[in-house]
């Protein structure tokens, strides 16, 4: 955006309107829309739970081929896609998709390496020994932690994001301290909080796509302060309250 212009002294100050109307006049917008970067993200963060939740859980799979099997798409799908859709959140200047995207995603990314390494033999699963789930549990502390706050963050924004979180930061609280534990029984449960928190992400993530591409509500989100009625068109929001007229801050 340019903005190569000077403005009167009498129009700088004062409540009466006169600032805003002199920037209506004279800005130049350039802008550079992007999709939403939540998108991607939370279809990559989908998939991927649901396939480690689904092996937790033991709908599936084993010890030594499994790891080998999920590490190359933990990788990519849950930690490159994800890790990407962060930094893209950066970029539409959303703080939470950033935090939470950027965190996942670096977890995703550190967790395929890990299971690569447990398949290969190289390092032992936390199923195999104790001290490597009680390390593992401590990770999911954090990463707990940055959840919640997430959940905070998103109840102020959009009640489809506020459900992904709640069911993630309680999937993850509840499996740190099953690992830390060695309570299995709990470690399924939080496994079972985690595919919610998968399907969730889906639902969110397709009615973005929806609402994009139709350019209109098709399956509601709970959006704070927007359209929430199927059919209804989304509000076109630009921020020049804030002195940047047409830009859109968030998805």
């Amino acid at each position: 955006m340019t903005r190569n212009v000077t403005v009167p002294d009498g129009q700088r100050r004062g409540g009466d309107g006169a600032e805003f109307s002199f920037w209506r006049e004279h800005t130049h917008i350039n802008l550079t829309p992007v999709a939403a970067p939540s998108i991607l993200g939370l279809f990559g963060f989908a998939v991927s739970t649901f396939m480690v939740a689904a092996n937790l859980a033991g709908w599936y799979g084993d010890s030594t081929t499994t790891p080998l099997i999920l590490a190359p798409f933990a990788f990519t799908f849950g930690g490159i896609a994800q890790f990407l859709a962060g930094m893209w959140s950066y970029r539409a200047r959303d703080a939470l998709a950033t935090g939470i995207h950027g965190t996942w995603g670096a977890f995703w990314l550190a967790y395929g390496i890990y299971q690569l390494f447990v398949g290969l033999g190289g390092l032992p699963g936390p199923s195999a020994s104790p001290a490597a789930a009680t390390a593992f549990g401590f990770w999911f502390i954090g990463l707990a932690a940055v959840t919640w706050t997430g959940v905070l963050a998103a109840a102020a924004e959009n009640a489809a994001v506020m459900l992904v979180l709640l069911a993630l930061a309680a999937g993850s609280t509840l499996f740190a301290i099953a690992l830390i534990g060695g309570y299995g029984t709990l470690e399924t449960i939080a496994a079972y909080f985690l595919l919610a928190s998968a399907v969730l992400a889906w639902y969110t993530a397709t009615a973005m796509v929806l609402e994009a591409a139709y350019e209109r509500v098709v399956l509601p989100m709970g959006k704070r302060a927007e359209p929430n009625v199927p059919g209804r068109v989304p509000q076109q929001t630009i921020q020049f309250e804030r002195g940047e007229p047409g830009i859109k801050v968030g998805q």
